[in-house]
């Protein structure tokens, strides 16, 4: 596989008018005040309507969705697709980015009538089965879920003419590619494909190498527009102020995302936030589809102005108008920064993102900004001081308990004495080194209360 570089400064374009997209795309797109085509999809768009594979590189939220949707529909338009036999395939590394793209396409799909199918797990494979069977011209979906269907006999791929690969690297880094170059096996050899990704680290040249021909390749620098984009800020912390601190950020006028490394902690954490006043919720793999979608819900119309997320969150969630990130624990390398980084700032939007980092973790965290590309701005804070507000817009949470939480132990003093005292140790929140035995006791009752509540079913 060879791919051919483009010049794409001289390919952008002004309007989507100028690319021969058929008029009913063309009508949709102003419809919905779409008018500008961003650097990717300038870049793209002419290649792929031709019908060449196509080999994208750009920053989460600089406009992909559109930038392989629009071909990938246009090019499918007027063909009907047979019971279990799609003729396009979208493949996504997360089911909320599914869920994203299915969002982002529906209403031009609509108009071109086109059928769509959101095939991910946590979701009922019977109704996804059943979605297949009635026919589906685009199907969107995970790499696991799809295959599940495939080794059912509920869907096959020997009609499928245009493939997508989005965000490869995140497919690479989460071990789906045997199952990805399995369904690769099975699609058409004949057929488009096109392959979208922040980074071409090994394992995704492979991909390219082996089922790219002759890619047209296109790139967005994704630490430029990261940086051209976003205002960066390391807060050094003092370990035991560490969660006081992000409790005050969190209580902030807007909505915010927080990142933890692990489940517990960010259940912890959130658990914490709601006892103190702040309406948190909680989003990691350990949670059913339901309710993940329910959550992204509750935080998109500002119901939930707090999520607090591992990883699994970095990708393929949109949310407009998110001014900020905050790494609570920092991120393991320079790819999940960007990754954390790219829920704010999107598609030219400014943003900030904002690192909590402790006097342990601030080499490595240096080296972390090195490889981002990024000169973050370094600050020196603690809980309750006019920098920290001035920066983040931080401020005392309420105390008051939000959907029925034990309130935090200080009445919200400094974020609660929940996390206060265990900041040495990224993630891990809990009892406080210096909680009285009198506190310690009545968060017990409290606890107690609230699991007889649910055993009750109150």
């Amino acid at each position: 596989m060879t791919t051919t570089p483009r010049n794409d400064a001289l390919a952008a374009a002004t309007t989507f008018a100028a690319f021969g997209l058929p008029a009913d795309l063309l009508a949709e797109l102003t419809r919905r005040g779409v008018e500008a085509p961003f650097p990717i999809q300038a870049a793209t768009l002419p290649d792929a309507l031709a019908g060449r594979d196509v080999l994208g590189r750009g920053q989460t939220g600089s406009g992909k969705t559109l930038a392989f949707g629009l071909p990938l529909l246009a090019r499918t338009a007027g063909r009907r697709a047979e019971a279990r036999r799609p003729l396009a395939l979208v493949l996504v590394p997360t089911r909320e980015l599914a869920q994203q793209v299915t969002d982002a396409l529906a209403p031009y799909a609509e108009v071109l009538k086109l059928r769509l199918a959101t095939v991910v797990g946590g979701l009922s494979i019977g109704r996804q089965a059943a979605a297949l069977r009635d026919g589906a011209e685009v199907v969107i979906a995970t790499p696991g879920r799809l295959m599940d269907l495939v080794e059912r006999k509920d869907c096959r791929l020997d009609r499928v003419a245009v493939t997508v690969l989005d965000e490869a690297d995140r497919m690479a880094d989460m071990g789906f590619l045997p199952q990805v170059t399995e369904i690769l096996d099975q699609v058409p050899g004949a057929g488009q494909r096109m392959l979208f990704s922040a980074t071409l680290d090994r394992d995704v040249d492979a991909l390219v190498e082996r089922y790219l021909k002759d890619a047209a390749g296109h790139s967005v620098d994704p630490s430029a527009a990261a940086v051209s984009t976003m205002e960066h800020h390391v807060l050094h912390v003092h370990g035991p102020d560490k969660f006081a601190t992000a409790t005050e950020i969190a209580a902030r006028d807007g909505r915010v995302i927080m990142f933890l490394h692990t489940k517990a902690s960010v259940d912890r954490f959130t658990k914490h936030l709601l006892g103190s006043g702040v309406r948190a919720a909680a989003l990691h793999g350990g949670k059913s589809q339901p309710l993940r979608t329910r959550t992204l819900d509750r935080f998109r119309t500002g119901e939930v102005t707090v999520l607090v997320a591992t990883d699994v969150a970095a990708r393929g969630i949109h949310v407009d108008e998110l001014d900020l990130v905050v790494n609570v624990d920092p991120p393991a390398d320079a790819k999940d920064y960007l990754h954390r980084g790219g829920r704010t700032a999107r598609a030219g939007e400014s943003g900030l993102v904002v690192t909590l980092v402790t006097d342990e973790e601030r080499r490595d965290v240096a080296q972390l900004m090195t490889e981002a590309g990024i000169r973050p701005r370094t600050t020196r804070v603690r809980s309750g001081e006019a920098e920290l507000t001035r920066i983040t817009g931080a401020r005392k949470p309420s105390g008051v308990p939000v959907d029925g939480s034990a309130p935090s132990q200080e009445g919200g003093k400094r974020g609660g004495a929940a996390f206060r005292g265990i900041g040495t140790t990224p993630g891990r929140p809990g009892r406080a080194k210096n909680e009285s035995r009198r506190a310690a006791e009545a968060r017990k009752t409290a606890e107690a209360r609230r699991a007889a509540k649910v055993r009750r079913g109150g």
